[in-house]
C-alpha cells in the first residue's frame, strides 16, 4: 500500500527563502507543500485552522513574531523542521524537540538528512513532547529570550591567575583560543586564560556576536577587520586589533561565516 506523501507547511519572512525550499522539496515525492506564508501571523491563522499538516518548515528569526512564539500559540504541534541562519538557535530548537534544523542557505545534503529523519517518523504519531502540557511554557521562554526579555548573555568573563580573579569585558575579547587544554581569552593582544572551554562558552556567548570558526576557535565578529578568500576557497580572517591577528577559518564552518557576515 503507498503511503500518501506527509502535508508541509513553510513559513519564512524572506520569499526568496520560501521559494528556494519549495524547489528544494519540489523533486521529493514523500512530501507535499500545503501551504506557505511570510507573515507569521498569517501562519498561525491557517495552522490553528488547518487539522492535516504533519511538518512545519519554520524560520526562527522573524519580525513580528519569532519561531518559537508562533508554535507557542498553536492548537495542535506538528513536527517542525527549523531553517535559520545561526547555528546556536538550533540548540534552542532542541530544546523543544524539533525534528531537525537546516542552516540558510539550505543545500541538498540538509535537507535530505531532514527528510530521512522525518519519515522514520512514519506513520506519524505524536510524540510525548507534542502533548506535553509543559511545552508552551518552554516554547513562550524560548520566544521570550529570542526578543531579548531575559538577559540570557553575559557581558563579563572570569579570568583566573593563582588565588586572582580578573573579569574581562567581553566587548574588547577579539576571540577566544583553545591551546594544550586551556581556553585563552584575547584582550588588546594579550592572552587570559578562563576556566570554561570553547564548547562551553559557545553555548552561553551570544551567538549573534560570537561564531566558532574551528573547534579551537570562537571569534568575536565585531572585531573582524577583513576576510581573505584564496581561490581553493580558504579563508582567512583579519582582525581589527593592533597586530591585525589573522585566524583561519576550519572548512566546515566557512558556509555559516559567509551567511553571518553576508559575503
Amino acid at each position: 500500500m503507498e503511503t500518501a506523501p506527509l502535508r508541509a507547511y513553510l513559513v519564512d519572512d524572506e520569499p526568496l527563502a520560501i521559494e528556494r525550499l519549495g524547489r528544494l522539496l519540489a523533486p521529493y515525492d514523500c512530501l507535499r507543500i500545503a501551504g506557505s506564508a511570510t507573515d507569521p501571523a498569517q501562519a498561525l491563522e491557517f495552522l490553528n485552522g488547518a487539522k492535516d499538516v504533519d511538518v512545519l518548515f519554520l524560520d526562527i528569526q522573524m519580525p513580528g513574531m519569532n519561531g518559537f512564539e508562533l508554535l507557542s500559540r498553536l492548537a495542535v504541534q506538528p513536527f517542525v523542521i527549523f531553517t535559520t541562519a545561526y547555528d546556536q538557535y538550533a540548540l534552542r530548537a532542541f530544546e523543544v524537540n524539533s525534528i531537525d534544523y537546516l542552516l540558510k542557505p539550505i543545500e541538498t545534503e540538509q535537507l535530505e538528512r531532514a527528510l530521512a529523519k522525518l519519515g522514520r517518523l512514519r506513520p506519524v504519531v505524536k510524540s510525548d513532547w507534542q502533548q506535553s502540557p509543559d511545552l508552551p511554557a518552554v516554547l513562550k521562554e524560548l520566544a521570550a529570550s529570542l526578543l531579548g526579555l531575559r538577559a540570557d548573555y553575559p557581558r563579563r568573563v572570569a579570568s583566573r591567575v593563582g588565588e586572582r580573579i580578573s573579569f574581562l569585558d567581553l566587548d574588547a575579547v577579539t576571540h577566544f583560543a583553545a591551546r594544550d587544554k586551556l581556553t585563552f581569552a584575547t584582550v588588546n593582544g594579550r592572552e587570559h586564560c578562563v576556566d570554561q572551554t570553547i564548547a562551553d562558552l559557545e553555548v552561553k556567548l551570544d551567538p549573534g556576536k560570537f561564531l566558532r570558526i574551528h573547534r579551537a576557535v570562537l571569534l568575536n565578529l565585531d572585531w573582524v577587520h577583513e576576510v581573505k578568500v584564496s581561490f581553493a576557497g580558504k579563508i582567512i580572517v583579519s582582525l581589527k586589533d593592533e597586530r591585525g591577528t589573522k585566524l583561519p577559518v576550519a572548512r566546515d564552518r566557512v558556509r555559516l561565516l559567509r551567511s553571518r557576515m553576508e559575503f
